[in-house]
């Protein structure tokens, strides 16, 4: 059978993440979405995405597929009902189309292209860029279960301390010497080679994933996931760091998303809390308006390839889109375009000439290509998003 991930009716309501990615690339707990569904169904995946994005994530179809919501998280039980599904059917939650199959794929995904089957009790689905921290400890645990199922973890060094080390797992590689980790709370999982320094705590949940490091003396509190080849240190509460992003000095970074390529400097702070206790409100790409979350505690959203100075600030629920870079001291607005360049005294526009450059330099520090589908993606959102930078 041939799986594509589509991405459904959440993709503008997971912007700026999903400008550069398709919604199943999007980490949550350990694993991204994609991940875990290759997992489950133990194949590879394609994807039905946005044209633009498509050249670097193709699709591929068969004589028969199966189409699976992206936004959606896999379960044994779900995996069932989408393997009994027939040709034409469709699982249908709450108006949304779930998972398909059909021989050719229809020119619109809805309830009516299919004989709709009603899908009853709980589905773990992406709504709104906040639901990737806010869920992140249940998406955690689910991953940890399925990755250690069976298996021992690596040894753990005797230099640390340890509390409830049956939910302590370390993949091959990874080493930890003379911290506290306690996992009374969520698991603690360190991936492939990933490495915590001395003199750190840290409170589960936390993934720690592939090649990533956590810095000296830094204080983590779940559930929080640092994605592959991530660097942190400081104090983070409850966040998702996306691969490749460093947050690797002092300061607190919490209840918030990173994206890939981000970079936040040295001392920078965000506010998770409103000073009067309200609910926050935060900027939403499909509305054009700051949106209630119904959450009190809601930080930093920051796409791709952004980037801070030392000593920078921000507001409860800032919105940050992909390659801004901010660097004036004080607080700046809460929603700042794509491409944008400056700070609280004000923004100019970020050319791509200057932004690509920076991330061909800061990419091959990683090994890792900057490619002409990069900077093709990257020039679609410079021209997409420009009617929000108004300088």
């Amino acid at each position: 059978m041939n799986y594509i991930l589509f991405d459904g009716t959440a993709r503008a309501s997971l912007l700026p993440f999903t400008f550069t990615r398709p919604v199943a690339d999007i980490r949550i707990g350990i694993l991204t979405i994609r991940e875990k569904w290759e997992h489950y169904l133990d194949t590879t995946t394609s994807t039905l995405t946005e044209p633009y994005l498509s050249r670097k994530f193709p699709l591929k179809e068969a004589a028969s597929n199966i189409g699976i919501n992206g936004a959606v998280l896999p379960t044994e039980a779900l995996v069932a009902r989408i393997h009994d599904l027939r040709e034409q059917q469709a699982l249908v939650w709450q108006g949304d189309v779930i998972a398909f199959a059909c021989a050719q794929l229809p020119a619109v995904i809805a309830p009516d292209s299919f004989e709709a089957i009603p899908l009853e009790g709980p589905v773990f689905r992406l709504q709104n860029t906040w639901d990737i921290f806010s869920r992140n400890g249940e998406a955690l645990e689910a991953d940890f279960t399925m990755l250690t199922r069976g298996r021992e973890t690596a040894p753990v060094s005797g230099t640390n301390q340890l509390i409830c080390p049956e939910r302590i797992f370390l993949e091959a590689g990874a080493t930890a010497e003379y911290s506290i980790l306690n996992a009374s709370e969520g698991p603690i999982y360190l991936g492939k080679q990933a490495e915590v320094w001395e003199g750190n705590l840290i409170r589960g949940a936390f993934a720690l994933c592939e090649h990533g490091v956590v810095k000296m003396g830094a204080k983590i509190y779940g559930p929080t996931t640092v994605g592959p080849y991530g660097k942190v240190c400081g104090e983070i509460n409850n966040s998702v760091i996306f691969g490749y992003s460093s947050k690797g000095h002092d300061g607190y970074l919490g209840n918030s998303v990173l994206g890939e390529w981000c970079n936040i400097g040295a001392d920078s702070n965000n506010s998770n809390l409103k000073n009067n206790y309200a609910m926050v409100r935060l900027w939403n790409y499909a509305t054009e308006s700051f949106e209630h979350t119904g959450l009190q505690f809601c930080g930093l959203m920051m796409g791709d390839h952004s980037k801070t100075a030392i000593n920078t600030m921000f507001n409860t629920g800032t919105v940050i889109g992909v390659n801004a870079n901010i660097y004036v001291p004080g607080f700046p607005r809460n929603f700042i375009p794509s491409f944008s360049w400056g700070g609280a005294s004000g923004f100019s526009t970020y050319h791509t000439d200057k932004a690509f450059e920076t991330a061909r330099v800061m990419m091959a520090r990683r090994n890792v290509a900057f490619t002409q589908e990069d900077a093709d993606i990257l020039q679609h959102v410079f021209d997409t998003t420009a009617k929000w930078r108004n300088y």
